[in-house]
């Protein structure tokens, strides 16, 4: 199958860079057209962290 697709590409060159050229300019084109937020995220980093705590008890997540 790989060979029969390789001997119609050098017979048809043509079509083959008229699609790859096709092709290309349709990704440089989708590149300039795709919008970019370049804002960077300047929050801080929040981790939870749950251990144990000897000799404490668990504290209530009703708690006044």
């Amino acid at each position: 199958m790989i060979a029969t697709l390789i001997r119609w590409s050098i017979a048809n060159r043509f079509l083959v860079l008229l699609a790859t050229g096709f092709v290309a300019g349709w990704g440089v084109w989708a590149m300039l057209r795709t919008p970019l937020d370049a804002i960077p995220d300047l929050s801080d980093v929040q981790v939870i962290v749950r251990t144990t705590y000897p000799g404490r008890r668990p504290r209530s997540s009703r708690t006044k």
